[in-house]
């Protein structure tokens, strides 16, 4: 009896789990008709503009968190940011995907701005601070956890956790910039006098606000000597 009763209960959650994501499915696609709607309403050739091209002045580089969403934060509408979002907001030399994003940025849209946007609370950096294995993304943390070996002494120093938290959030947002202009994509835009200014922002959760962590490079000479690369 306690078996089929069993059985009876997880076919009835089974079923309410099945509905509520039914739902939620029919809801997004609702959503989607009444927000074209609402912006045909105020202009009629909203999309068809849209359509026209892409001229984004910002490229945002932030973490794949649902809770960090780029345009929202920043109250920008379609078309003015181009976008790219992973694990804890990395910029790593060997990732392709990333890579691609910031050349067509750069040289393709002629992007301004790019703002590398960490934000507070990142399950990302909280798993680098501790050891514990998540399968393959810990090959993505090992990323994170070299920031925190070269910041080991501040960071160990700070006792509170929470505190040890956020500001190993800001290093490592810090360390994302610095590697940002380490690449030879924006050096050669540089070099070649595009207006390209890079920053570092952290995003509170909690809050909504960003803070800006001053962290800005606009030129080659912003780098170290032993990172500055020569273009023929």
């Amino acid at each position: 009896m306690k078996i089929k009763f069993l059985a009876f209960f997880i076919l009835h959650l089974s079923s309410l789990l099945e509905k509520e994501m039914s739902d939620f499915y029919k809801k997004i696609l609702d959503n989607n008709k009444k927000w074209v709607e609402e912006k045909t309403k105020h202009n009629p050739k909203f999309f068809s503009n849209l359509a026209q091209s892409q001229n984004p002045p910002l490229l945002w580089i932030g973490c794949s968190d649902s809770r960090v969403p780029a345009n929202e934060i920043i109250g920008a509408q379609p078309g003015e940011v181009f976008v790219h979002r992973n694990i804890a907001n990395m910029v790593i030399h060997s990732d392709m995907n990333m890579l691609s994003v910031v050349d067509y940025a750069v040289n393709v849209l002629k992007v301004q701005h790019i703002i590398v946007c960490g934000h507070y609370g990142c399950g990302g950096v909280k798993a680098a601070m501790g050891n514990n294995s998540y399968g393959v993304i810990d090959n993505w943390i090992r990323h994170i956890k070299s920031i925190y070996r070269l910041h080991k002494e501040d960071l160990d120093a700070v006792e509170d956790e929470n505190e040890r938290f956020n500001k190993f959030v800001e290093i490592n947002t810090r360390e994302q910039v610095l590697d940002l202009a380490k690449t030879s994509i924006v050096q050669n835009a540089w070099k070649n006098g595009q207006e390209l200014h890079l920053h570092g922002w952290v995003y509170g959760l909690n809050s909504g606000y960003v803070t800006d962590l001053d962290v800005n490079f606009s030129s080659n000479d912003d780098l170290d000597d032993v990172y500055q690369l020569y273009f023929s």
